[in-house]
């Protein structure tokens, strides 16, 4: 056996258990994504803002260049701040319903992905109707599976 790996006649040390609980918990989990997805999203929003700038008056060009840079840089922020409040609710709902999905059925497989990626874009699409419901599953569910095939192809 080699070192370090408990074999049948060792039990595990407690810290490891607590250690294990902790990263299997759907609550740090759920933490973990949307900081994540709250930072991805503040960088995107950041970089895909300064390709578009229809939300600027024109007469700004006129103002001197602080007065423009200042403009710049509030649009970038809104559109950062924006961007992160979204994709940081995409990944917490994404990851808390892949966790429960998991947890219930004591699978880690494909399907779990696929579930979760419906349920997130049928909530996410709720407001707009249920055709919309119905297309937001579906895309997400899609899409969530393509990248756990791709994920877990060998």
């Amino acid at each position: 056996m080699l070192a370090g790996f408990p074999n049948n006649n060792e039990t595990i040390p407690n810290e490891l258990k607590y250690m294990q609980m902790i990263q299997e918990s759907c609550l740090l989990k759920i933490g973990f994504s949307g900081v994540g997805g709250f930072a991805l999203g503040g960088l995107f929003g950041m970089f895909m803002s300064s390709f578009e700038m229809a939300s600027v008056d024109p007469a700004i060009y006129e103002q001197p260049m602080k007065q423009q840079l200042k403009a710049t840089a509030k649009d970038m922020a809104h559109r950062s701040f924006s961007m992160a409040k979204n994709f940081a609710i995409v990944g917490a709902i994404f990851s808390g319903t892949e966790c429960v999905i998991e947890s219930y059925r004591a699978k880690n497989d494909i399907y779990n992905g696929a579930a979760s990626g419906c349920i997130t874009g049928a909530i996410l699409a709720a407001r707009s109707g249920p055709q919309a419901t119905l297309i937001g599953c579906a895309g997400f569910a899609a899409f969530s599976t393509a990248i756990d095939y791709y994920m877990r192809r060998e």
